[in-house]
């Protein structure tokens, strides 16, 4: 499965999450300790908020450890809100659309699990997605569906609201195995984390501490050599970072 890191908080370098860490996302392409494959070579992006509203987004279709431009990139460009993917795919081919984040106006998400009855819902799902939604579609993952879907039942104006509906869609787990989604998502001012298995076996997702720079980090393995700094973002909740500082409510 995929993994995530994302951060909100004072400015800077996005290699000090993505790259510097002892485990960071960068390492995890190679060395992920919760996943059920250490290694997440199909693809990586990252997503990150400036002086516009939309977010910047660079992605590739290497695995992160090849791209001789991701640590430049991460050492150059400062932001107070980023979210960094890494793909090990499960349903589309490996393609630059396929690969995360997907971003849609000031709207920036990626996700890492499976939807396995997707092939048999897709028609579906797409149906219910408003003409110039679907237009926006540019890949073939269940990622991208469940990011639209959540755009489809008003994102901008509920993101709890919104995932609830989208859970509703999607429906329940089918003989095809368990549904397990992780979404990290951001409007550029918040960052929104959230977990949940049909199982109850959620892919594993942390929110940290307070970092030395005033900050916080979500990711799906501590980025550090001290767990203890970590905690689980419990199943079923949305975790926001935000001005506010940390809030959890219930999503589902």
């Amino acid at each position: 499965m995929c993994r995530i890191a994302a951060y909100s908080g004072p400015a800077i370098p996005l290699e000090n999450i993505i790259v510097r860490p002892a485990h960071s996302l960068l390492s995890q392409s190679q060395h992920a300790l919760e996943a059920k494959l250490a290694v997440n070579g199909d693809g990586f992006g990252i997503a990150w908020y400036g002086q516009d509203a939309a977010p910047g987004l660079y992605r590739d279709v290497l695995p992160a450890w090849a791209d001789g431009n991701l640590t430049s990139l991460c050492r150059m460009v400062r932001s107070s809100l980023f979210i960094g993917h890494i793909r090990a795919s499960t349903v589309g081919e490996t393609s630059r659309a396929n690969c995360h984040p997907f971003t849609h106006g000031r709207w920036a998400f990626c996700h890492n699990g499976q939807v396995p009855q997707f092939p048999r819902i897709r028609r579906r799902l797409e149906s219910l997605l408003p003409d110039d939604l679907y237009a926006q579609r540019r890949g073939t993952t269940d990622s991208e569906v469940i990011f639209l879907l959540m755009l489809a039942h008003g994102l901008d104006r509920d993101p709890a609201a919104s995932l609830a509906a989208t859970l509703d869609a999607i429906g329940p787990a089918a003989d095809e195995g368990p549904i397990r989604l992780t979404l990290v998502f951001s409007d550029g001012v918040r960052l929104f984390a959230f977990r949940h298995a049909s199982d109850g076996k959620c892919p594993t997702l942390y929110a940290s501490g307070v970092l030395d720079h005033g900050g916080r980090a979500i990711a799906s393995e501590p980025l550090c050599g001290h767990p203890e700094r970590w905690t689980a973002v419990p199943a079923d909740t949305l975790c926001t970072l935000g001005p506010a500082g940390l809030e959890l409510s219930a999503a589902a």
